[in-house]
């Protein structure tokens, strides 16, 4: 070739300018570079070739015959040197040059169709490196026409058909469409019968047959496609003899088929040849050569599919080393540098999860971010890097457990999957990532919708891989793992029956050798241990033994999986030892716990769940062989839990739980420390969920009994202020987040201009936030994660302020006993460890009064109560009522009247009742012995109630605001779109109006005008409200409890959402407005509760069915001893204006249930 080169260049010397045959002369040197620049690589012969077809192309001006010539070679030689270096400016260079050729080329001219074909090839081009889809679109219509231009028998018609094909492929590649593939397979084919054996590119054509085909088998995952796909490889590289310039493309091909084979069969020796073939193919691409970077890439690939397969650390950190170095190889502009970003990260993602070091998986996000910066919206393989970062974000939560990394992953993973719609060859993969996602969410934050959603696209995804589809295995086996957490969730047994037949056929899928075998036998292993729990089959239980054992074996030493392995075969033999006592089990389930703890040292999101496993299996054996060191280590391992750093997960919380419950049954010394630690993990955990009613569910099942048993372990301890504390922290959780969102800052800005700038900041974020929380669907929408990490960062902020550290805090005994200011609150306390209450004074500590009731005992008289409370109205149950009464009485008011007796409480004083448990059931304030010359409760107290000490403070310190004037609205519905009419709503208001329109402006507000918005709107404008209409409780979702209206119900859901200006009172003249919910009583989701939490400070409300007739006379005696002489209403004289309107109704002959019927809320 140097001789050629060397002619030429004398040829030049001979034909100088100006002389006919320069500009001929100048293309020949040209060429003869051009050619030994493909078979060197050396960038100078290129780049020389260039500004030769230049300097022919000045010589060739408009209207020269051989114009169209040199615009050409020109271009072509500019998009060598694009597939060289990456610089987007020659490829846009010889597009346009390209495009001016084929203006001198009009249809019927011969080379036409060459035109053609060369600007589409430059377009294809560049829709490689810019994933523009016009560019695409462009050059396959151009190649349409080439190929209409080249009609059987035309010498070139096998190119077009190829070329076509390939542009097809890549259409396919980018939108999924199947026919686009399939009709570039059967061009492919065309073209390779116009290529027999002997022809030139006959090794190209079956290439590219190959390529498609092996594209055809990763989306439909027939393994004909694939099979023939190697043949055809085999075949081509045959034809390739050492020498031949296709050699290292035909090893490269054939290797990537294989390794796709080994991704289906699972059989070693396709991968260790394949790695033989790239590294063939790099040997012939040395430093210099263009392709070198992509070859690198292909090697890199297919060591790291080996690593994942044999766990060899030496495999990945070659394969790592070599995409850094296809990374220097693709500078920024280059083309491809966005794969050689992606491949790097995804290399280093997969060493992070074999060693674990924290560096590898932020490089890998860093480096997966800016592959996504080079691939914006529109780009061929966005998707691809939206799916990647969501994998590798995924990884990190999975690490260390910050929210946000899995909130943005499943936003990534819903990108991708709009680009990957019905029929895109990738859109299983998306789906089954964003179900696996959303099931991790499921497990952390317990929200059922999250786990139906992924159970739905486990499903899809299923549907588009059938039976003989490379990937099904995964997809029988994400399903699996979905409907095995909704078994445990739920219970219902075909969920873990048919997850069960799932993880059976995916087994089958994995034999012996498989990569992903350890991973069948482990889910499968876990499917049956969950149904021994539920059916006590002993069978069950030694099969996933075994298969746990299998499992092990396939992840030594190592081995990313392998403490799950130890802790779920421990778990198993755990359990076998609990059905049959065999020592041995147990011994051998502690030292699996120990070994998997420590491959989860601190700061590793499962580290609590090995503690508590590791401590519940020791004392398991210390109760069967009472070893005392066992009982300490176990006890010491709990207390580990106090230190953990990582964002809190449900699993935390119930290991945290468990400590507890282990320290209770012991009598241990560090129960108190349990429920404090316990407590702090309730309150970060729910501080991640939104303030949304959807979460009611997580929250109710997430504080169970915790704060009552919390509460009764302090009193035990005689730490009476830290059971006021705790009792506060784990009740009402719903309404803590709520008021945290809506706390009133006068303090903060008043203290200066940087408290008065945060003020604002809060107020703004907090509205947004309760605003954003309403309307989104999706509680983790980006706005809401960014809104929620801004407010977090604004309270931060807030507690660096002097007088603010504690802002937002669960509140001191110090705050709390502001609630007692006007008279004692006395908290009576139901646990399974003992009932007791605490009367809160305003200056003292608390003062203990124990009570002669067990828990059950309390839950039998609740029982008895509600069965009663259903019957009111029906039959007369004064005797039955009387004796609950009594009992009530002897068991825990009497006690508590003595206590206040001796504390001084004078008669006739206002107290508070703040009952938890059961106790919220019963009606306390009516407890009496109900016999001649004794007195009642009503006798001696006035009562109110409180739901806690925090809402009773915040409704003392929101003080009214004196107004000159006072707005009253009285809203009646005795018609409502549904339920039967009442006949005295219409006289019930009637009387309000008359107590009160002398001394307030009144409004109202019946019939077609007592409409929800009628409502609402009223609301707003008045900060007074009587009520009387139907009151509807839905005791499963007390969120839908509400006020029957004329046009449909005004839900507790409406009541939050709204903002009203200083409210003050409401009197809820209407059935069962302080019913909640049947089994969360301690949440206090209520009507009556969630007028008191939009603001209203005093409330008056009714525990079971009113009649509306003795509802009538109630309000009339209430309104008239509420207005006094002064001419203002005040609500802080609500109780005592109700407890005097009760006693008159005692002197006439109305049902006892219907004079203790109402209840006063608040101040």
């Amino acid at each position: 070739m140097a001789d050629v080169v060397g002619k030429r260049r004398a040829a030049l010397q001979k034909y100088p300018p100006g002389h006919q045959y320069h500009s001929s002369s100048l293309n020949n040197l040209a060429k003869s570079l051009q050619v030994r620049f493909k078979q060197q690589g050396v960038p100078s012969d290129l780049d020389e070739a260039i500004e030769l077809y230049r300097a022919a192309l000045l010589r060739r001006p408009p209207g020269h015959s051989d114009r169209s010539k040199s615009l050409n070679n020109l271009a072509k030689s500019l998009q060598v040197r694009f597939k060289q270096q990456g610089v987007p400016s020659d490829l846009d260079e010889a597009i346009e040059l390209h495009r001016a050729a084929l203006l001198l080329c009009p249809p019927g001219r011969s080379d036409r169709s060459k035109s053609l074909n060369n600007l589409a090839i430059g377009l294809r081009n560049r829709f490689e490196q810019r994933g523009v889809p016009s560019d695409l679109d462009e050059a396959i219509e151009l190649h349409r026409a080439a190929l209409l231009l080249r009609p059987p028998g035309h010498s070139d018609r096998s190119k077009s058909l190829h070329n076509l094909a390939n542009c097809l492929r890549d259409r396919f590649k980018r939108r999924g469409v199947p026919s686009d593939l399939d009709e570039a397979i059967e061009l492919h084919r065309a073209a390779l019968l116009l290529r027999p054996p002997g022809h030139s590119d006959r090794s190209k054509s079956l290439n590219n047959l190959a390529i498609s085909l092996r594209h055809r088998f990763e989306q439909r995952g027939v393994p004909s496609d694939l099979h023939e796909a190697i043949e055809l490889d085999r075949t081509a590289l045959l034809l390739c003899p050492p020498g031949h310039s296709a050699r290292a493309k035909s090893f490269n091909n054939l290797a990537i088929s294989l390794r796709n084979r080994f991704e289906q069969r699972g059989v070693p020796s396709d991968l260790d040849e394949a790695i033989e073939l790239h590294r063939a193919a790099l040997l012939l691409r040395p430093p210099g050569h263009s392709d070198r970077s992509s070859y690198l890439d292909s090697l890199a690939i297919s060591l790291q599919n080996r690593f994942e397969q044999r766990g060899v650390p030496s495999d990945l950190d070659e394969a790592i080393e070599l995409h850094r170095v296809a990374l220097l190889l693709r500078p920024p502009g280059h083309s491809d540098r966005s794969s050689s970003l992606n491949n790097l990260a995804e290399s280093l993602r997969n060493r992070f999860e074999q060693r674990g070091v924290p560096s590898d998986l932020d490089e890998a996000i860093e480096l997966h971010r800016a592959a996504l910066l080079l691939r914006p919206p529109g780009h061929s393989d966005q998707s691809k890097s939206l799916h990647n970062l969501a994998n590798s974000l995924r990884n990190r939560f999975e690490q260390r457990g910050v929210p946000s990394d899995l909130d943005e992953a499943i936003e990534l993973h819903r990108a991708a999957l709009l680009l990957r719609p019905p029929g895109h060859s990738d859109r299983s993969k998306s789906l089954h990532n964003l179900a696996n996602s959303l099931r991790d969410r499921f497990k952390r934050r317990g929200v059922p919708s999250d786990l139906d959603e992924a159970i739905e696209l486990d499903r899809a995804a299923l549907l588009i891989r059938p039976p003989g589809h490379s990937d099904l295995s995964s997809s029988l086996h994400n399903l699996a793992n979905s409907l095995r957490d909704r078994f445990k969730r739920r219970g219902v047994p075909s969920d873990i029956d048919e997850a069960i037949g799932l993880d059976r056929a995916a087994l089958l899928l994995r034999p012996p050798g498989h990569s992903d075998r350890s991973s069948s036998l482990n889910n499968l292993a876990i499917g049956l241990q969950n149904r021994f729990e539920r059916r006590g089959v002993p069978s069950d239980l030694d099969e996933a033994i075994e298969l746990h054992r299998a499992a092990l074996l396939l992840r030594p030493p190592g081995h990313s999986d392998r403490s799950k392995s130890l802790n779920n075969l421990a778990i198993s033999l755990q359990n076998r030892f609990k059905q049959r006592g065999v020592p041995s089990d147990l011994d051998e389930a502690i030292e699996l716990h120990r070994v998997a703890l420590l491959l989860r040292p601190p700061g590793h999101s499962d580290r609590s769940s090995s503690l508590n496993n590791l401590a519940g299996s020791l004392r398991n054996r210390f109760e069967q062989q009472g070893v005392p060191s066992d009982i300490d280590e176990a006890f010491s391992l709990y207390v580990q839990l106090s230190y953990l750093s990582h964002a809190v997960s449900r699993m935390d919380l119930a290991a945290a739980k468990s400590w507890a419950t282990s320290a209770e049954e012991m009598n241990h010394g560090t129960a108190l420390v349990a429920y404090q630690t316990a407590l702090k993990f309730l309150d970060q955990h729910v501080a991640l969920l939104s303030s949304s009613s959807r979460h009611f569910d997580v929250v109710r099942k997430a504080t169970s009994s915790l704060a009552m048993d919390a509460f009764s372990c302090s009193v035990r301890r005689g730490m009476l202020t830290t059971a006021v504390e705790l009792v506060e922290q784990g009740r009402a959780v719903f309404w803590t987040q709520l008021a945290r969102l809506s706390s009133p800052l006068d303090e903060l800005s008043l203290s200066g201009d940087t408290g008065a700038a945060l003020e604002e900041e809060f107020t703004q974020l907090s509205s947004r936030l309760r605003s954003a929380f309403d309307q989104s669907t999706e509680d983790q929408s980006p706005q809401i994660r960014q809104m929620t990490m801004q407010w977090n960062d604004v309270i931060s902020r807030i507690r660096i302020l002097p007088d603010f550290s504690r802002f937002l805090l669960p509140p001191l005994f110090s705050e709390l006993q502001k609630a007692a200011a006007a008279g004692p609150v006395i908290i009576v306390n139901a646990s399974q460890y003992g009932c007791d209450a605490l009367i809160i004074h305003s200056v003292e500590d608390p003062f203990h009064v124990p009570l002669g009731i067990t828990r059950d005992e309390a839950s039998e008289l609740s029982f008895e109560f509600q069965t009663l409370a259903e019957q009111f109205g029906a039959s007369d149950r004064q005797n039955k009522l009387v004796s609950i009464l009594r009992k009530l009485w002897d068991c825990v008011v009497d006690p508590v009247v003595q206590a206040l007796r001796e504390s001084k409480v004078r008669p006739h004083a206002h107290i508070w009742w703040c009952p938890t448990a059961e106790f919220t059931l019963l009606p306390l304030h009516a407890a009496g012995p109900y016999e001649k010359n004794r007195d009642n409760l009503s006798d001696i107290y006035i009562s109110s109630y409180t739901p806690t000490l925090a809402t009773l403070t915040r409704a003392r310190q929101r003080v009214s605001r004196h107004a000159s004037t006072q707005h009253f609205v009285a809203i009646g519905q005795a018609n409502p779109g549904r339920g039967k009419e009442l006949r005295h709503v219409a006289p019930e208001l009637a009387v309000v109006a008359q107590r009160l329109l002398p001394v307030v402006s009144f409004t109202s507000l019946a019939d077609s005008d007592a409409t929800v918005q009628g409502a609402l709107d009223a609301l707003n404008h008045n900060q007074w409200v009587h009520l009387a209409c139907h009151g509807m409780p839905n005791r499963t979702q007390p969120f839908e409890s509400s006020f029957a209206m004329r046009d449909g119900p005004l839900r507790i859901k409406d009541i939050i959402r709204s903002n009203w200006q200083n409210p003050e009172f409401a009197f809820l003249s209407a059935c069962h407005t302080t019913v909640g919910h049947k089994e969360s009583h301690d949440e206090s989701i209520h009507l009556a509760a969630a007028m008191q939490f939009s603001g209203f400070r005093s409330v008056i409300g009714s525990m079971w069915s009113v009649d509306d007739k003795v509802a009538r006379l109630v309000v009339s005696s209430f309104y008239r001893h509420l207005v006094d002489d002064s001419g203002r209403l005040d609500c802080t004289r609500a109780a005592v204006a109700l407890h005097k309107a009760v006693k008159k109704l005692r002197r006439s002959k109305i049902p006892l249930e219907q004079q203790i019927v109402f209840v006063h809320i608040g101040v």
